[in-house]
């Protein structure tokens, strides 16, 4: 078990093993790669000062290594280009997991008895299946047929977790799957426009809640891109917001639509012919434009929205403030949450290494040292597993 959460903290930090050997020969440990694959594989197992020190450096707490875990993810879809690499899809999968397993222990701690909010997974097969399965979806989550301001929080608010993946120059657009006993997982890549990425949650969604087994893999993507405007856009508000036939198309009035829902202006034009509020002469000749304007790639207005996951954060001080978790567990599980409000700007930051508190002034080393000393004397006074450990010996210095 110690083998498979070290492989799983250093996949889910994005390392490989030639960058942990590197990352620990500055810090003075001489431990050669097959060394640390053996500790993954379960053929040796690591000192305490190797586990301490592979623990700061992954950003985890020592006790992960040693917990089980908590968390059972079945995944249904997986969009991505070819390009992204094995080595890139299990970083991802691994950090994925690191989040969902917290984020579903939490919830499963403070709701026993809950489940999430969703319909039943559907059979689909066309265009207006899928337009039905956004509908039925914006029913049970009780969103009306305005516009969404959030999707994340509609998403979290009935069980979901979201996890963004910020990859920048990697070509990946989404994951989902389940997670324990049915929370719905979504994950996105949070280096892409707010527009763009409220437009992968709601393709993701579509793969948990449609069933479109029986399908190409291709018809099955166009399904849930429809599935996605439809949530976004409705048939209603679609028609409410610009008629049921239009002649032309003004890009100015996409912009504001665009600002409005938070749906792109591309993404609107391919609404606009799917419903049929325009012609396939009238799409192809729009769709010129944008490609002879560069709007393919990048589009004249930009949408600011609000996609950030929260849930976790507020679920982890909900624990915290109800002392079902202690404050080391909180930043365990929410790495910064324990900062005080207001004081996120003074804080000192809490990951300098002691080659940087030496550069410093004495006045500041000594008050950075004295604060951090005050800060964990508790947690070492109260908490029985940073003191219920045999003192390290000689051996534990070099391996």
């Amino acid at each position: 078990m110690i083998g498979q959460r070290i492989r799983q903290a250093r996949l889910a930090a994005r390392l490989s093993l030639d960058d942990v050997v590197d990352q620990l020969g500055r810090l003075g440990l001489r431990i050669s790669k097959q060394s640390i694959s053996n500790y993954e594989r379960g053929k040796r197992v690591p000192k305490a000062l190797t586990l301490i020190v592979l623990a700061r450096l992954f950003g985890v707490n020592i006790s992960f290594f040693m917990s089980e875990p908590k968390a059972s993810i079945r995944w249904v879809g997986y969009r991505c280009q070819l390009r992204l690499g094995k080595r890139q899809r299990r970083q991802i999968e691994a950090y994925v997991r690191l989040v969902a397993e917290r984020q579903a222990f939490l919830q499963e701690t403070l709701f026993p008895n809950e489940s999430p909010r969703l319909p039943k997974r559907r059979n689909v097969l066309s265009g207006p299946d899928a337009e039905e399965a956004a509908e039925e979806l914006r029913a049970c989550w009780e969103l009306g047929n305005g516009p969404i301001d959030s999707l994340t929080q509609a998403v979290e608010s009935s069980g979901g977790i979201v996890v963004r993946c910020t990859l920048r120059g990697v070509r990946f657009d989404g994951l989902s799957g389940y997670v324990n006993r049915g929370w719905p997982l979504i994950v996105v890549n949070g280096a892409v426009a707010d527009d763009r990425l409220r437009f992968d949650i709601g393709h993701e969604l579509g793969h948990l809640l449609m069933d479109t087994s029986t399908l190409q893999p291709k018809d099955e993507e166009r399904l849930a891109h429809r599935f996605a405007g439809a949530l976004l856009v409705p048939r209603t508000a679609a028609f409410r917001e610009l008629g049921r036939r239009r002649q032309r198309v003004s890009l100015n009035e996409l912009a504001l639509l665009k600002k409005k829902y938070g749906l792109s202006m591309q993404a609107w034009l391919f609404r606009m012919r799917d419903l049929n509020i325009i012609t396939e002469y009238s799409f192809r000749k729009a769709w010129r434009e944008f490609g002879h304007r560069g709007w393919r790639k990048e589009e004249p207005v930009d949408f600011c929205g609000n996609e950030r996951p929260t849930r976790l954060r507020q679920l982890t001080l909900r624990a915290l403030a109800e002392r079902i978790i202690t404050p080391l567990d909180a930043e365990e599980l929410c790495p910064g949450c324990t900062i005080r409000v207001g004081e996120r700007e003074r804080a000192v930051p809490t990951r300098l290494a002691p080659a940087d508190i030496l550069r410093l002034d004495e006045p500041r080393r000594v008050a950075i040292l004295t604060r951090a000393s005050a800060e964990a004397e508790p947690e070492y006074r109260d908490d029985p597993r940073l003191t219920d450990f045999e003192a390290f010996s000689e051996e534990d210095l070099v391996e």
